[in-house]
């Protein structure tokens, strides 16, 4: 590549964790929800369905995305999610009752994260066709790191200033911050099928929702969406309940979940890129199933517990990092973002089944269950799925070969 290309990509790069970074603030949300109980004078749980609705509109959003990125490119679509995003924090700030709340926080904040989340990473990775797993866990890994970091920032923030002054301040920086990001981005060149590892050719959406893998890959990931969006979302209560954990001590379940979380990010990201990302999927999924069996049928200690729940974040933030990289292996590099999109809806649908079925068949037990279930599932399909066209294409090499007995 040439040095010009190199500094674009590699800013690129820069502007995508910067924008990474910033999106990934959404995930301090549960801060809020106390305050916004207190002001708009409505029980907790009603409050906190904010944040549903935002991974719901997160993940539409981002099955859209390549619709956006092919008429405007990269940079336009970015600089909009950024201004976007801040338009939503500065309205929630605004909103006096829950449907306000759900219309700002919810669907347009969630819709402004999503649209830039997506489309941005797999831009990226697109620019980098020999290092897809690494580049994935930078830009991922950024996302997870911006819940943390925004955690200490908007607790800064709350100290010192009101609930409504500090969504503004934060709607301003994480829009400063996306935006910044987006002026250094570039649309990545369309990838030759030599630069795609393992894909004969690229897929249209149309094309790759015609394969059996293509649903293969959607259930494995909703699957572990929602194993881990349920268990960070319950991981205190789970350690209270379950385990009669004290308050203080549960609490440590959140700590626990980040790092396992960022741990699985980093280190099968870049394992990715040292053996098929398919069996590292099946890595992923056997830490989640040991973690969901021990939560089942353990006697549970606090130990067990943290070490059941971080199984699981380690395998939902392993799979979250190398999905993009392993539907462009299957699938090609230059449709990623639509291919990839409409796959990621699961985490939108993840985010709010289980939860959905906790409360119609009587709280966690029936959600490990069905999560046990479809982890079981999704391990054969992970150990037997095989990339479209593959068996044809070692049968036209075998038949390209000269053959003993041929005259």
């Amino acid at each position: 590549m040439n040095p010009a290309l190199n500094r674009i990509r590699y800013q690129t790069l820069i502007g995508t964790i910067l924008t990474q970074f910033a999106l990934g603030s959404v995930y301090t949300w549960s801060l809020f929800n106390a305050q916004l109980s207190h002001k708009l004078s409505e029980p907790v749980s009603q409050v906190a369905f904010a944040f549903g609705l935002l991974s719901l509109a997160l993940a539409v959003a981002s099955s859209m995305a390549g619709k956006l990125q092919e008429r405007f490119g990269v940079r336009k679509v970015a600089i909009a999610s950024g201004l976007l995003l801040g338009l939503g924090f500065y309205l929630t700030s605004h909103a006096g009752n829950l449907i306000m709340l759900y219309l700002c926080a919810g669907l347009l904040v969630g819709f402004a994260d999503g649209a830039g989340y997506l489309m941005s990473l797999s831009n990226c990775v697109k620019w980098f066709p020999e290092r897809k797993g690494l580049v994935s866990a930078c830009a991922i890994g950024a996302y997870g790191l911006g819940s943390l970091g925004f955690k200490f920032i908007n607790l800064a923030l709350l100290s010192h200033f009101s609930l409504e002054a500090t969504f503004q301040l934060w709607g301003l920086i994480a829009m400063a911050m996306v935006v910044a990001g987006a002026l250094l981005m570039t649309d990545a060149p369309q990838q030759p099928a030599a630069a795609q590892t393992g894909g004969s050719h690229d897929f249209t959406l149309a094309e790759a929702m015609r394969q059996p893998q293509y649903w293969m890959l959607a259930l494995m990931f909703l699957t572990v969406c929602m194993s881990g969006l349920y268990v960070i979302g319950v991981a205190k209560d789970i350690g209270e309940s379950f385990v009669h954990l004290s308050a203080a001590t549960a609490a440590n379940a959140v700590a626990v979940i980040a790092v396992a979380n960022l741990s699985g990010r980093l280190a099968l990201g870049v394992l990715s890129d040292k053996m098929p990302r398919i069996r590292v999927i099946t890595l992923a999924q056997i830490a989640a199933l040991a973690g969901m069996l021990t939560l089942l049928f353990a006697p549970l200690s606090a130990g067990l517990f943290f070490a059941a729940i971080a199984c699981v974040a380690f395998s939902f933030g392993g799979t979250i990092t190398v999905y993009p990289s392993l539907v462009s292996d299957f699938f090609g590099l230059n449709n990623l973002t639509k291919n990839y999109g409409v796959i990621y809806l699961g985490f939108g649908i993840g985010s709010i089944v289980g939860s959905i079925v906790a409360s119609l068949f009587g709280g966690f037990l029936a959600t490990f269950h069905l999560i046990l279930a479809l982890l079981i599932v999704a391990l054969l399909f992970s150990l037997t799925i095989r990339q479209p066209g593959a068996a044809q294409a070692k049968k036209e090499e075998f038949d390209a070969e000269p053959h003993l007995g041929k005259a």
